[in-house]
């Protein structure tokens, strides 16, 4: 499918920049939607508690179909399956542009969520194509671009809504993606490294998704329903059995969707608790720095900022993990990309521990968010790149999408709980959160990132066990996703 020939190989520095622009595009459709609620929720003449689907059908699909996608890239081929993830992200990113209902507006998002597997099959193809030198600074390119466009998001999304409709957030989308689709096609070439296998484990993943659709809604519906109602305490019963029958089913699978073998890896179950908790720490702030900055001075506290200046205190951090990214790259190359993980876990932690204290003046919040800028393009990078060294190349696209699963499983909790700390304790009479709401969620979020730093530790060191395990002879440990 791609033009380029095993014997002609494109230059590693144009497939990273088209696999960025298919990183970016979907990144910045995560968070450019959720400012944009309330515009949509006017336009299509629905319930707040109602549009929130459009938030949470895109988190569950994405966590269902990246890892099945990232098996397939495996399998079939990275660039062939990226090309029609990407095609349909962009038919979804259309659906959702031309949509005047909420339903044609949640099926649109539905088929958008699919481009989560845009990332491990990204990381597959830098880890296929790239010299070994130059793969942890492309991961950590790549991985950066969560974060930095996310942040971006925020900003692009007031500036969309204010001059356009919010019809123009997947606009956006669409043309960005088109143009990466077209770009993949024509210079990313197919890598070589294929999985032996070419079973797909249905039965697996009709668990697995049942599993995180029943964990995904209750989380995101936990502040509409009750935190103790019996819609979520039963929806995660149903998470909970179904997740422990699925890893007893995949276990004991010749072929599994998902080999258990590798997610006891300790170089992947540290990386993906890590991930679990560094998505908390960043979701979390996405959700508390636009509403704090935005809140009247009336209140005591904030600064009054509207939408698109609330964007502009994310700014700082965006910039920053411009940098940050490629840097903890070098960093993994020179010292392991432990090391990295961990500096970014204990920096955003501190960054959070900064807010909690020092909240009183624009400036101070804008030093916040750039070091928290810092932290989190640090550990993104190290992460992709400490559960790439952890797996062989045969399972980079399903062991990075589980990971990338477990950051928006975070993600999803960081956000909700973040935001139910805060309307938990408003000024009786109104809706306006007390000062020390957001003190408590910061301080919550700085103990996760302390939390993340821990569990760092446990990662094996570059070199010391990771390569050992992964490689482990086909008796041992099968070879298969």
């Amino acid at each position: 499918m791609s033009t380029a020939t095993d014997s002609v190989r494109q230059h590693y520095a144009v497939t990273l920049a088209v696999l960025a622009t298919s990183a970016l595009a979907y990144a910045v459709s995560q968070t450019m939607v959720a400012p944009a609620l309330p515009e949509i929720q006017h336009a299509v003449g629905v319930s707040q508690n109602s549009v929130t689907w459009a938030l949470t059908v895109y988190l569950l699909t994405a966590s269902i179909a990246t890892p099945v996608l990232g098996r397939l890239g495996d399998m079939f081929g990275k660039e062939r399956v990226l090309l029609w993830v990407l095609v349909g992200f962009g038919v979804g990113s259309t659906v959702a542009a031309l949509s005047h209902s909420l339903p044609l507006l949640v099926a649109g998002r539905a088929i958008q969520g699919a481009g989560g597997a845009i990332f491990p099959l990204a990381f597959g193809i830098i880890r296929d194509e790239f010299p070994k030198e130059k793969v942890a600074q492309g991961i950590g390119l790549i991985s950066a671009t969560f974060g930095i466009v996310g942040g971006a998001g925020l900003v692009l999304a007031g500036v969309i809504t204010d001059a356009l409709n919010y019809e123009w957030i997947f606009w956006v989308a669409a043309i960005v993606i088109a143009l990466a689709a077209v770009m993949t096609h024509l210079f990313v070439p197919e890598s070589p490294v294929r999985s032996e296998s070419k079973r797909i484990d249905w039965s697996g993943a009709a668990l697995l998704s049942v599993g995180l659709a029943s964990l995904l809604v209750g989380v995101s519906q936990g502040n509409n329903w009750g935190w103790g109602s019996a819609r979520v305490l039963g929806l995660f019963a149903l998470a909970a059995a179904v997740l422990g029958v699925w890893v007893r089913f995949e276990a004991r699978q010749p072929e599994p969707l998902v080999d258990m073998r590798m997610m006891r890896r300790r170089g992947v179950w540290t990386t993906n608790l890590v991930g679990l908790l560094v998505g908390y720490g960043m979701f979390s702030s996405f959700i508390m720095i636009p509403q704090f900055v935005q809140t009247s001075t009336s209140a005591g506290y904030g600064f009054g900022a509207s939408v698109i200046e609330a964007g502009l205190f994310m700014l700082p951090a965006t910039t920053v993990m411009l940098f940050a990214g490629p840097l903890s790259g070098w960093m993994g190359t020179r010292y392991g990309s432990r090391l990295p993980l961990i500096l970014g876990a204990i920096i955003s932690a501190s960054a959070f521990a900064w807010l909690a204290l020092e909240h009183a003046r624009e400036w101070e919040f804008l030093v916040g968010t750039a070091i928290m800028g810092l932290g989190i393009g640090f550990a993104f990078a190290a992460m992709a790149n400490c559960v790439v060294e952890a797996v062989r190349p045969t399972e980079t696209g399903v062991a990075t999408g589980m990971n990338t699963i477990m950051r928006t499983i975070g993600g999803s909790i960081g956000g909700q709980l973040a935001a139910a700390i805060v309307t938990g304790s408003l000024i009786a009479g109104t809706s306006v959160p007390r000062e020390g709401g957001y003190t408590e969620a910061f301080v919550i979020s700085a103990v996760v990132l302390v939390a993340a730093a821990a569990v760092s530790l446990a990662i094996p060191r570059s070199g010391r066990g990771a390569e050992e395990e992964a490689s482990a002879p086909a008796e041992t440990m099968p070879a298969r996703a």
